[in-house]
């Protein structure tokens, strides 16, 4: 097949299986997915990359979305004496960081329909880990998100030496992703099922 051609037939795969993604979590109840959460939450607390971080950045759920909530992994972390931060876009770069948060809930949406730290807060030189959302991942660490970019162009600032975990309802959890350039495959993948390192390409 041609190149270019591939290229595109990968694009439009990775698109259609967004939309369906979507549309499957879309159709779960939230209150069906707490308990998904909670399991998923526990489990990346016991990772031994977790367990040894000072510094991870986590993300604070889009509630209209069904995303994995992760709220109340937040405190814990805090309780072991963790700094936590979450991700931020500047309005005019459209560049993704982390800015450390001292209280989540006090984050606002600024325009991007996610809720993100105040611009004052202290942006994140480095971290140890980063949890990453997913509409979709494979085995091999290949991930589906929304489609902007953002962790993909971010997360090579930051990793290595961060080590970078992906977390999705198992039911995310699919045989391959249709990689595509610039797609950075991530190194655990966390379910409400199971716990995977990555397998290499």
């Amino acid at each position: 097949m041609d190149p270019d051609a591939e290229v595109a037939l990968r694009h439009r795969a990775k698109a259609e299986l967004r939309k369906r993604a979507r549309a499957l979590r879309s159709s779960i109840p939230p209150g069906a997915l707490l308990e998904r959460s909670r399991r998923i939450q526990r489990a990346l607390a016991e990772l031994p990359a977790l367990a040894a971080a000072r510094h991870v950045a986590l993300f604070y759920p889009i509630e209209d979305r069904n995303e994995v909530d992760l709220r109340e992994l937040d405190p814990l972390l805090r309780g072991r004496g963790v700094r936590v931060a979450y991700p931020a876009i500047d309005p005019e770069s459209r560049v993704m960081t982390f800015r450390f948060v001292a209280d989540p809930e006090a984050m606002e949406e600024r325009g991007l329909g996610f809720r993100e730290p105040d611009p004052a807060d202290e942006e994140a030189a480095a971290l140890d880990v980063i949890v990453v959302p997913a509409l979709q991942i494979d085995p091999r660490g290949h991930r589906i998100g929304y489609g902007a970019g953002y962790y993909d162009s971010t997360l090579p600032r930051f990793s290595p030496p961060a080590r970078t975990v992906g977390v999705a309802f198992d039911f995310q959890l699919i045989a391959e992703v249709p990689a595509t350039e610039g797609d950075v495959p991530l190194g655990t993948i966390v379910t409400d099922a199971r716990v995977l390192e990555a397998e290499p390409a």
